[in-house]
């Protein structure tokens, strides 16, 4: 499999890693939140360390939190985009669920569009389509402030399974190619502790013929699943894990760390 983008490809023959760029103010972890300049230069450290795509991001969507207008997040982002995109032999792609922010940062220079509500918005599609870029579909039940208080019954993997077919039928319908598509199951939105780990136990089911991408760094169920572990080295183990269980690329906030461990890689 290969993700085409503005000015390369991304192949698949080895785990690929996307790097975490929280532009906010209320991240789930205290100590990734950046801003301003020193957001420029944690993106090019990310390339540094061995990040394939710099997810860059201006609202949390940590379990509680509350939305902020594109307006704000669009106030928190694109000048970080602008700024960085064209120096960078790495993509940027923008983890936003608003069309009117997925427009305007892939005007600044972003590359990719990461939308955690998969798509629900139709003129997020629209946006997609119309600039031939890649895009991650994500897997959410409910939303960001309330989807922990109502998580997923029955069998997630089944209904995930049934979402990334359903939702990448209606994307080419909507003109987006289905090798510009990256699926991403959701783990951390809307589902149990126990039902995180099942999904990691059986990626092989989600694999649909598109890239296919986890993000389990610093996420509440890590203590849980790996008891006695610190929370950064749970998200490296993790994120192995989910390779070895069919992920293509791993979304976390340990560029390096996680480079080390899949890749054997230090910088």
């Amino acid at each position: 499999m290969i993700t085409e983008w503005g000015r390369g490809t991304i192949r698949y023959d080895v785990p690929r890693i996307m790097g975490i760029l929280n532009v906010t103010p209320d991240s789930f972890s205290d100590s990734i939140r950046y801003s301003g300049k020193d957001a420029v230069e944690r993106i090019f450290r990310m390339e540094d360390e061995g990040a394939d795509i710099i997810d860059v991001g201006g609202e949390s969507t940590r379990p509680g939190s509350v939305p902020v207008t594109p307006e704000e997040e669009m106030s928190r982002i694109i000048g970080v985009i602008r700024e960085a995109a064209p120096s960078l032999r790495t993509p940027i792609s923008v983890d936003t669920m608003h069309p009117e922010t997925a427009r305007a940062a892939l005007d600044a220079g972003a590359a990719i569009i990461n939308d955690v509500s998969g798509l629900r918005d139709e003129r997020m599609m629209e946006v997609v389509a119309s600039y031939g870029v890649p895009v991650v579909i994500m897997h959410m039940h409910g939303v960001p402030r309330t989807m922990q208080a109502d998580t997923m019954s029955g069998d997630v993997v089944a209904q995930i399974s049934d979402f990334f077919d359903h939702i990448s039928e209606k994307a080419e319908g909507a003109g987006i190619r289905r090798d510009r598509m990256i699926l991403d199951p959701g783990i951390g939105f809307g589902k149990t502790f126990e039902q995180n780990v099942t999904i990691i136990k059986e990626l092989k089911a989600l694999r649909k013929g598109c890239p296919l991408l986890t993000g389990t760094s610093m996420k509440s169920f890590l203590p849980h699943a790996f008891p006695g572990i610190p929370r950064e080295a749970a998200s490296i183990i993790s994120a192995e894990e989910c390779i070895s269980n069919g992920a293509d690329m791993v979304r976390v906030h340990d560029v390096a760390g996680t480079s080390e461990r899949i890749r054997g890689r230090r910088i």
